[in-house]
């Protein structure tokens, strides 16, 4: 009979027990797992759709938005952050349990026992914890705080991701645009040598203009193949913040659209406003310096002990084959000390939590304040150079309009040319440091203008589903 009541009582404890599943990691595996990863990937596709980027697949065309997802489906930083916020959430299931209890069995031996019809004695003693004080939810609302800091952590992630998408593709824009107007200017520049040195051979110019402008040309032309480098490297750069193999890229077209244009709601004082209030790493610090709080209670309220009762009993400890029932209460005399030290230490780490969010809120305000100025100046700056590249262009339409009449040679005019490509390359110039600075404006409000809640959630799910 007591056989059949252990069996059941053996399972019913077991069943709850995790076991170990190992998952060995293979460096060859994730290798060619990693050299498998394409645009054309119908999990990703249903990913995208998900999100509400849909259309012809395989995609005409990747924009920011599209490559953002792409980047929140296979970017490796931003499965990482999602793990440890895992981890974080591990540590409240932790943090919730209930002390187990224990039980004890001292079997002991006494052949002298006179009239004793067993020599066995048989003790059993039951431990049973009971925390005082709140302690259990106070534990609960740490772990709760740590695991917001880690969700405002991966947050922050999400960002740092899509800025380094929308920079990467900035950067292959400007090597792409830079590079076809120095292919202009380098056609304008040979016409000008070309021109040159027909009137060279007339005796009309000297040797030394002559030169000047294949120098020029040659200058030209160095800055075009570099150029040329440049736009490769980005295109290099792009997969690599995707979370992709360069080769994936091959034959991908790229959308740029709204690279021209700069949004003013961003400027707006109630955009600021809420970025000093919910930037992810605002918010992250304030998570933090709530946990702290609540170590810092969870320490107080350790000043008073727990109790545990210790029912226990006997078999033949004393007469024979006799039964016998205790009931213990054990509670830890405060007598030394009343958990001074670590209430020291949680009090200290309360005001370094304080210490340190006022650091990042203030860090937040120079960053806010000194993109909105930068944002601003280049706006004035892009504004100009497109007022002088009309001015330009004013001009050569003119000198073009005398070459026609007549009034103007054809050097006039392949000067002009050149004169106007300068005009368009400062141009280009003063858009893309308007596009930095704007950039530098977006990730310092953290604006849901530029990285909405929905995308945010897109960002949780497609971490690590790959």
């Amino acid at each position: 009979m007591k056989q059949s009541l252990a069996i059941p009582l053996a399972a019913m404890l077991l069943a709850g027990c995790a076991t170990y599943r190992p998952q060995p990691i293979s460096p060859e595996n994730s290798a060619a797992a990693f050299d498998a990863r394409s645009l054309t990937n119908e999990n990703l596709r249903a990913f995208l759709e998900t999100n509400h980027v849909a259309g012809p697949w395989p995609r005409r065309a990747w924009d920011l938005n599209a490559l953002t997802l792409v980047a929140f489906y296979y970017q490796p930083a931003l499965a990482e952050a999602q793990a440890q916020w895992a981890s974080t959430r591990a540590m409240e299931i932790t943090a919730g349990e209930r002390p187990n209890p224990s039980l004890s069995v001292t079997p002991g031996y006494d052949g002298q026992i006179p009239g004793n019809f067993s020599p066995w004695l048989v003790s059993l003693n039951f431990d049973v914890p009971i925390e005082t004080a709140g302690k259990r939810g106070k534990r609960i609302a740490e772990a709760s705080h740590l695991s917001e800091a880690a969700w405002w952590n991966f947050v922050s992630a999400a960002w740092q991701t899509r800025s380094r998408v929308r920079a990467a593709l900035l950067n292959l824009y400007a090597a792409r645009e830079i590079e076809s107007l120095l292919a202009g200017q380098e056609s304008a520049q040979s016409n000008v040598v070309r021109l040159l040195e027909g009137q060279l051979a007339a005796g009309a110019v000297s040797d030394f203009e002559a030169t000047q402008a294949r120098i020029a040309l040659d200058t030209t032309r160095l800055a075009r193949q570099d150029a040329a480098g440049q736009r490769r490297q980005a295109r290099v750069q792009v997969a690599n913040v995707l979370g992709l193999p360069s080769r994936a890229l091959d034959g991908v077209k790229f959308s740029f659209a709204g690279m021209d244009q700069f949004p003013r709601q961003l400027t707006q004082p109630e955009i600021r406003r809420q970025a000093l209030l919910n930037r992810a790493d605002v918010r992250g610090a304030l998570a933090e310096y709530a946990a702290s709080q609540s170590a810092l209670q969870l320490e107080i309220a350790n000043q008073y002990p727990d109790v545990h009762l210790g029912p226990g009993y006997g078999w033949n400890t004393g007469n024979a084959g006799d039964n016998e029932w205790t009931l213990g209460l054990a509670v830890t005399l405060p007598v030394f000390n009343q958990n001074q030290g670590p209430i020291a230490e949680t009090k200290a780490k309360r005001a370094q939590a304080a210490a340190h969010f006022l650091t990042v809120q203030t860090t937040a305000i120079a960053e806010i304040d000194s993109a909105l100025v930068g944002y601003q100046a280049a706006l004035q700056q892009a504004a100009t150079a497109k007022a002088l590249q009309a001015n330009s262009l004013k001009r050569l339409n003119s000198v073009r309009a005398q070459a026609e009449a007549g009034e103007a040679d054809p050097l006039a005019v392949a000067n002009a040319e050149v004169e106007y490509g300068v005009g368009a390359q400062n141009r280009l110039n003063a858009l893309l440091k308007a596009q930095l600075a704007l950039g530098q404006l977006e990730d310092a409000v953290q604006s849901p203008l530029t990285l909405p809640p929905a995308t945010l959630q897109a960002a949780e799910n497609g971490a690590g589903s790959k």
